[in-house]
């Protein structure tokens, strides 16, 4: 067990503390000082450390840790013990700045990771749009401009070459073919291929023994385009239009279709698809590697149905290897172990396929199971009881053991702290592997003897210890954070508050962060910082010694956080709350919650209630006012998805389904803006590519309509965005005005405030 002093000490200090100002809320002296929380906190937490990186093919790992100053990076040999800096900082720092042409300090390093290069003779790093690339026996650095995200994902337009190097397979007038390798006479294997509905290169599979392909035919669906006027161009003086692919909600989709051609024969395979009838997305053929056939991953429109499905090689027969068929929606992003994933699906096959260990939520909890795949039946459940899977970390097929996260496996403990386990293949053998009652991220050396476990709470900084990764056991400690002069300084942990939900039943888990001048006997507002988006959950579990709440609250509010239903990491049950219900967005939990909070303390509130969030928490925070406006009195909504059929395919049809339903409408802001109440300002970027921009105008549309009342801050040239420090100094300002019931300070006071400082 940890040592809980330090915890009791700041309880402690949380109970006694007095104001330490004037009665006033929203001064200029309140927004200088929140204005100053950052720096002040964040130089008196030292040797605070991040989640380590093992270097590939070595004992070592490196991670960051706090000092006075900034920051340093450390390289920790597991075989030796030895801790050393990672390069010499003040000698980056100047190399650095000469190609730059701007100053950087050693401990104030502009990048946060890094990658050993050449046997750890150079390093490797990304700043901004440029990658870096630094010798360390000269410390010689170039720095080029960086390949842009679409780079990734241009597709390689070479022919590809057979296992045995005797072919190569390519693309020709839309259809597979082949020669011999290094050029001769083409063949074509088919002629089912046409323009608008060809052959995809990049699927291509050859069979291990060079004898057939796979590949995948598409058929090209609606191709929508999102346009923008670009206001302010940097290469010109008048507005610049442009447009991207964005695919929406309903759109028609591309059709993918397998096929199999027989390389000797010259021909093609048929392969029934009514196994795979309505595609959303299906991965490229993987041949098995004795050649007995291959297998893709099929997702059904509306992601209810989820397979594997294997072709035979020689009949081109198909069949469902796994069959994922949940009533709501299947959460098919991969999950990889790590504690800040929330993906539910984890695929790995043992001994050729002939077994395959699947995740799954069947019984209510994602958990792990072990599949015969030769007949597509369940051996055994690995993993059991009323906790979650976090991630599968490493499958061991030899020892027939896997590593894996989870979370909520020990009674009274918050179950959204994620631990570490070994477990054996037939759900034998369950070993925790990091006893810190305390949020866990685990790094796994190369070769699975070792792990870095760093570990911390919001009350509780972090501690990085490398253990054995065969039974947990302490090798060492590896570096401890000291916030002792961080807590002299008035610094308090958020508060962590759990309430009943709706049901009665499920826990409801939330933080409060109040302001360093907090007077018990006063009354706060209340701000509630909200994102509900089903993939994953938000409230923060790890130390932190600033976060935005903090300098928000110090303008006189308390400002809170909470995970509501529909949100991940929980019980099944409870993650369905969102299905094709957007608009819920946990709203009776958090309500609840709150009503439990001002019943527990006289100074919470309620009456005095706002509610702010960007993108999802964009929708969610003018929802608030839309749909619960006897609660939520005040918001700020940036940058917000306000209709789910407005924003992108694959984030709103996961949770909301397909076909589209009335249920789309139900939950929109623009068809429910005439129900506002209460004070609302919008905040959107021009150039948001990731959630449309007009989506934020259809509601101001319908609020002119309706003749509402609001507030909107448009911002030329802005992706997405909760506006920046612009957006930010208005959002105080809005909630100062609106909640406090005062004038915020002009701004021209603040900067002269700043001037004199300097």
């Amino acid at each position: 067990m940890i040592d809980n002093h330090l915890a009791r000490t700041v309880a402690a200090a949380i109970a006694l503390t007095v104001p330490s100002a004037a009665l006033a809320q929203g001064t200029v002296d309140d927004y200088r000082r929140a204005d100053a929380l950052r720096e002040r906190y964040e130089r008196l937490a030292v040797n605070v450390p991040s989640p380590a990186t093992w270097v590939e093919g070595a004992p070592r790992f490196t991670y960051r840790r706090s000092v006075a100053d900034g920051q340093e990076f450390i390289v920790f040999d597991a075989a030796t013990l030895e801790k050393r800096p990672a390069f010499d900082h003040a000698r980056l720092a100047e190399a650095m700045s000469k190609v730059a042409g701007e100053e950087f300090a050693a401990h104030e390093l502009p990048f946060s990771a890094f990658t050993f290069a050449d046997e750890e003779t150079a390093i490797e790093m990304r700043v901004g749009a440029f990658s870096w690339r630094c010798t360390l026996a000269d410390y010689a650095c170039r720095r080029e401009e960086a390949a842009g995200p679409g780079a990734a994902r241009r597709r390689d337009a070479r022919p590809r070459p057979s296992p045995d190097g005797k072919w190569e397979a390519f693309i020709d007038n839309f259809n597979v073919a082949i020669r011999p390798a290094g050029g001769g006479e083409v063949t074509r294997l088919g002629m089912d291929g046409s323009e608008g509905d060809a052959y995809d290169l990049a699927s291509i599979a050859w069979s291990p023994d060079s004898t057939k392909i796979a590949a995948f035919r598409v058929k090209r669906g609606y191709q929508r385009e999102v346009h923008y006027v670009e206001s302010l161009p940097e290469d010109q003086l008048q507005p610049k239009h442009s447009s991207r692919v964005y695919a929406k909600p309903g759109d028609v989709l591309d059709v993918e279709q397998p096929a199999l051609f027989d390389i000797v024969a010259k021909t093609g395979v048929a392969i029934d698809r009514a196994l795979f009838p309505n595609a959303y997305a299906m991965t490229d053929p993987v041949w098995w590697k004795d050649g007995r056939g291959f297998t893709f991953e099929y997702n059904q429109r509306g992601h209810q149905v989820y397979r594997i499905i294997e072709v035979d090689g020689a009949t081109g027969k198909a069949r469902a290897v796994v069959s994922e068929e949940p009533q709501t929606f299947f959460n098919y992003r991969t999950a990889n172990g790590r504690q800040s994933d929330s993906g539910k699906k984890f695929r790995h096959d043992v001994a050729d396929g002939r077994e395959i260990v699947w995740m799954s939520e069947r019984d209510g909890w994602n958990h792990l199971y072990l599949y015969d795949g030769v007949t597509g039946q369940v051996k055994n459940q690995i993993t059991k009881g009323e906790w979650v899977v976090r991630g599968a970390v490493k499958v061991d097929e030899e020892a027939r053991q896997i590593w894996f996260s989870a979370g909520g496996m020990t009674p009274g403990e918050d179950p959204y702290f994620a631990h570490y386990f070994r477990i054996g293949f037939d759900g034998s053998g369950l070993t925790p592997l990091t006893p810190a009652e305390a949020n866990h991220e685990a790094a796994f050396s190369g070769d699975m003897q070792y792990f870095v476990d760093t570990w911390s709470r919001v009350d509780l900084a972090p501690v990085s210890e490398l253990r054995r990764a065969s039974d947990g056991s302490l090798v060492t400690e590896v570096e401890r954070g000291d916030i002792g002069a961080l807590v002299a300084e008035e610094w308090r942990p958020p508060e962590v508050f759990v309430a009943k939900g709706r049901d009665g039943a499920a826990d409801i888990w939330g933080v409060i962060f109040r302001p360093t001048t907090f007077d018990p006997s006063r009354k706060y507002p209340v701000i509630e910082n909200i994102y509900a988006g089903p993939q994953g959950s938000f409230v923060p579990k790890s130390f932190s010694a600033y976060t935005g709440m903090r300098s928000l609250a110090e303008l006189g509010f308390i400002v809170v956080q909470v995970d509501g239903m529909g949100t991940s990491n929980r019980s099944k049950a409870f993650h369905d709350v969102a299905w094709r219900n957007l608009g819920d967005a946990g709203f009776p939990d958090r309500m609840l919650w709150h009503r439990a909070v001002a019943a527990k303390y006289a100074y919470y509130d309620i009456s005095r209630v706002g509610i702010y969030g960007t993108s999802a928490g964009g929708q969610s925070s003018l929802g608030g006012l839309l749909f619960h406006p006897g609660f939520y009195k005040v918001a700020v909504s940036a940058s917000g998805c306000h209709d789910n059929r407005m924003d992108k395919i694959w984030w709103n049809e996961q949770w909301m389904g397909w076909p589209l339903g009335p249920h789309y409408a139900a939950s929109s802001n623009v068809e429910n803006a005439d129900r506002l109440e209460g004070d609302l300002l919008l905040i959107v970027g021009e150039m948001d590519t990731n959630v449309d921009p007009a989506s934020t105008l259809q509601v101001v549309n319908q609020l002119i309509e309706h003749g509402k009342d609001f507030d909107l801050l448009f911002m030329p040239g802005a992706g997405h965005t909760s506006g920046g420090d612009y957006g930010e100094h208005k959002r105080r300002d809005f909630f100062v005005q609106h909640l406090l019931g005062v004038t915020p300070p002009a701004w021209s006071v603040l900067a002269e405030k700043a001037s004199d400082k300097e």
